[in-house]
């Protein structure tokens, strides 16, 4: 038997052949059943729905659910076994049948379970009230407002403490509320880059000129965002470009356009968020050389920039120097400080003298179509960038080169060590697109070929963040996608290092993953730096 199939990940890939092989009862309102995910197939229970429906739900077990259409195509996975939560919320987009089913971890491939349909909710029935007030500020300041105060104390006091608002919560010390600020907008404000992993209206506060959103997150959170005020009606959701700004009373910013506030993003870092103390440049630490070189590709029919870093004291040959090859020059060369944070590695004696290729992408068009599985650019990374690295003095044996990055870069990496674990032996993800598949192809696509492939000389550190597991109406998000990938690699008994920060998708917080990451596959000590130890999340 293919123990694939045992764990129930073979229904997980195929997923209209395991629903169309089901005998599937309904589920109505109030019902709770009760079963076994030991049986070869995944059970499935069927709703008949209205658009707008609330539907919310309860499973007690060590499963996950997931929702699909009535032909068995994934929308979106409500539960994942891994975590704590078996709470199950969504809205139906449109009329029809859906699809419930429960899935086996591959930890736990017999386990019992109960799943409990508490409530569908009509359209017509659901209340749009204003949320209640969670800060403990915003509703003294609502009683003030009522006996007639104005706001402006409360501006004073931002102006001279900063935003956003950050208070504590008496009865969960590892958590806190942030409230974001916006003074004195006409029509509405958006906060790009929240908790939620959405761009979510700010509120008014009755008629003032207070505008906010506030969240519950972990005390180790850590993101950047812009706020919009004012986004035109009309449009889509890049819109929000026309008025989108750094929070004019944060201080802490993070961009290179120190001086333009449209484009530079506001910092937010709690108490507990990890240090990041490697990325400046230190007086004591010899730079290495950085060189800017133009490749030319047969293959790929283009032309992109390498940015070549060296380290202090480089040899053209060494058994135990290291490799970085890296995507997205544009940011990992100005948001992220690539070369200085080598420099303070192999400064501090974490990782061998490392050097890199940092690659860019010959135009914006390019990288949606290069980076996500392509099978000419995998030619391209193995038939001409490497031979000519190895020719400008850079080779390192696979077992110390690692190939990075992040979203579309961190897909990139994990399908060359799949097609080339001779050059590549470590994957260094930092949010990586595990969602994506080709037209027309169920979701995960890449996730699957490590499924049917043998194991390979690889090594893992795949990181992701608690804020960005927002995926829509179909398919899986980057959070949920990347627990796949880590089970499906784990399962196949490959080392992976699986960390999971409380941060969005963000070169805030891939900026000293990168570090971490290199620290975890290629690093000289068997002791984990405090700066890469996530804080426990409860």
């Amino acid at each position: 038997m293919n123990p694939f199939n045992r764990w129930g990940l073979g229904c997980l890939f195929s997923v209209t052949a395991c629903a169309s092989a089901l005998a599937v009862e309904p589920l109505s309102q109030g019902q709770s059943v009760h079963a076994s995910v030991a049986q070869a197939q995944p059970p499935s229970w069927s709703l008949t729905l209205k658009a707008g429906d609330l539907v919310q739900g309860k499973v007690a077990g060590d499963v996950s659910l997931r929702l699909l259409t009535a032909q068995g195509y994934p929308l979106r996975l409500l539960i994942d076994g891994a975590d704590m939560s078996r709470d199950f919320m969504f809205i139906a987009d449109k009329d029809g049948q859906y699809l419930l089913r429960v899935e086996p971890l591959v930890t736990r491939p017999q386990a019992e379970f109960s799943l409990t349909l508490n409530q569908v909710l009509p359209l017509s029935l659901q209340q749009r009230s204003q949320a209640p007030l969670l800060s403990p500020t915003l509703r003294q300041l609502a009683e003030q407002l009522k006996q007639g105060g104005s706001t402006q104390a409360f501006w004073k006091e931002r102006e001279q403490q900063g935003t956003p608002l950050v208070e504590a919560i008496a009865d969960s010390p590892n958590e806190r509320l942030v409230t974001f600020l916006w003074r004195g907008a006409q029509h509405n404000v958006r906060v790009f880059g929240s908790p939620s992993g959405g761009h979510d209206a700010l509120q008014r506060l009755g008629d003032s000129d207070v505008w906010y959103a506030t969240y519950r997150v972990p005390s180790s959170a850590r993101l950047s965002y812009q706020l919009a005020p004012d986004v035109p009606e009309a449009g889509d959701r890049r819109t929000l470009l026309a008025t989108s700004q750094r929070d004019p009373l944060n201080p802490h910013r993070f961009g290179n356009h120190k001086y333009e506030p449209n484009l530079t993003r506001s910092i937010l870092e709690l108490p507990d968020a990890p240090p990041q103390p490697w990325l400046q440049k230190r007086a004591h630490v010899a730079p290495g050389m950085v060189a800017r070189e133009s490749l030319s590709s047969r293959i790929l029919g283009n032309t992109r920039d390498v940015y070549v870093y060296r380290p202090a004291g480089w040899k053209d040959a060494g058994d135990d120097q290291g490799l970085l090859v890296l995507f997205d020059a544009h940011a990992y060369m100005r948001q992220v400080p690539t070369p200085t944070i080598l420099d303070n590695l192999i400064a501090d004696g974490l990782i061998p003298p490392t050097a890199a290729l940092i690659i860019a992408n010959p135009s914006d068009e390019t990288r949606p179509v290069e980076l996500p599985p392509n099978p000419e650019f995998a030619r391209f990374m193995a038939e001409e960038l490497m031979p000519w690295a190895k020719r400008q003095g850079l080779n390192a044996d696979a077992a110390h080169t690692v190939v990075a990055g992040s979203s579309y870069g961190g897909l990139a990496s994990a399908w060359l060590g799949l097609k080339h674990p001779e050059l590549f032996g470590n994957v260094l993800s930092l949010s990586g697109s595990f969602w994506w598949s080709p037209p027309n192809t169920e979701d995960q696509w890449l996730t699957r070929q490590y499924v049917t492939s043998p194991r390979l000389p690889l090594r893992f550190y795949l990181q992701a963040g608690l804020f960005e597991d927002k995926s829509g109406s179909a398919g899986a998000g980057i959070l949920d996608s990347n627990r796949q990938l880590r089970n499906v690699l784990q399962a196949k008994g490959y080392p992976v290092d699986h960390v999971e920060y409380a941060s969005g998708h963000d070169y805030l917080q891939w900026r000293g993953s990168l570090a971490c990451g290199l620290i975890s596959l290629i690093g000289t000590s068997q002791d984990t730096p405090k700066a890469c130890v996530p804080v426990a999340l409860k």
